[in-house]
């Protein structure tokens, strides 16, 4: 962006993955940031985006479409639109973290079968497959979506554009786009394999897992790739596959439903 561009600012719209980075970059820059929320979006997100600076303009997924508000804003203030997915610079910086997985498989020596990750509208699962293909062009990558949220799965298996019927009802608030993005769409059908569609219980139960055997601390949204692989939906017995766990930005609230559930499993 030029200096005349950066002084009118940044509009984006996000549930609070996309938001927080859109706002830290322009805090950094010196640029105002204004991001479009879901009011049902978790607090903890909306409080640190607004901590990086940003104006937050809260709107209701059902009724409201975020697109036209932050198009209306950029139209009233000359603000340049960052898109959460739908835009090849964003996809494409996304994709380095496929990039990362295969260089870092190559260096093990390591073939990689099969790589899976989040999918809302399908910028960081098309962008990690063009990463991970550029390297292993042998290796699958599929795009993890929760249940009743499945687009992309659907769209995949039917070779044309599908919409969910519903816009919120999952706990992987990160992840209910309502329809695959124009561009990311056509890198789907070209890069990726079947999708992988698991339900909430399965991602509380990945997320449980991803604290007590690895020690990280998963948002729903972030840990469906490893649901889909814990559940045997994407294979894993006797072979080489890396997930990808985007998001830690979770509530106290479903953190702690997911680690009860360690404790109910025993019981």
């Amino acid at each position: 962006m030029s200096e005349a561009d950066r002084a009118r600012g940044v509009v984006g719209w996000s549930s609070g993955n996309h938001a927080q980075g859109l706002a830290e970059a322009a805090r950094l820059l010196g640029t105002k940031a204004t991001i479009v929320m879901p009011a049902d979006a978790p607090a903890l997100k909306v409080a640190n985006t607004r901590a990086s600076g940003a104006e937050i303009v809260l709107y209701d997924r059902v009724k409201d479409s975020r697109e036209e508000i932050g198009q209306g804003i950029a139209a009233r203030t000359g603000a340049t639109i960052v898109p959460p997915y739908d835009h090849p610079w964003i996809l494409t910086g996304q994709g380095t973290t496929g990039l990362e997985i295969a260089e870092q498989a190559r260096a093990l020596g390591i073939t990689l079968d099969a790589v899976a990750a989040p999918c809302s509208g399908g910028g960081l699962a098309t962008g990690v497959a063009l990463g991970v293909k550029g390297i292993s062009p042998t290796t699958t990558v599929h795009a993890g979506e929760p249940a009743d949220f499945d687009d992309l799965a659907r769209s995949l298996a039917s070779g044309t554009k599908q919409k969910n019927e519903k816009l919120s009802g999952s706990i992987c608030d990160a992840l209910l786009a309502p329809t695959p993005g124009d561009i990311t769409f056509p890198l789907a059908q070209q890069l990726l394999g079947p999708g992988l569609v698991v339900s909430d219980e399965e991602v509380l139960d990945a997320m449980e897992v991803a604290f007590r055997e690895f020690k990280l601390v998963l948002e729903p949204g972030g840990a469906v790739a490893l649901a889909a692989a814990l559940t045997g939906k994407l294979p894993v017995k006797g072979r080489a596959v890396a997930v990808v766990c985007s998001g830690g930005n979770v509530d106290h609230a479903t953190f702690k439903r997911a680690l009860e559930r360690a404790g109910q499993a025993a019981a």
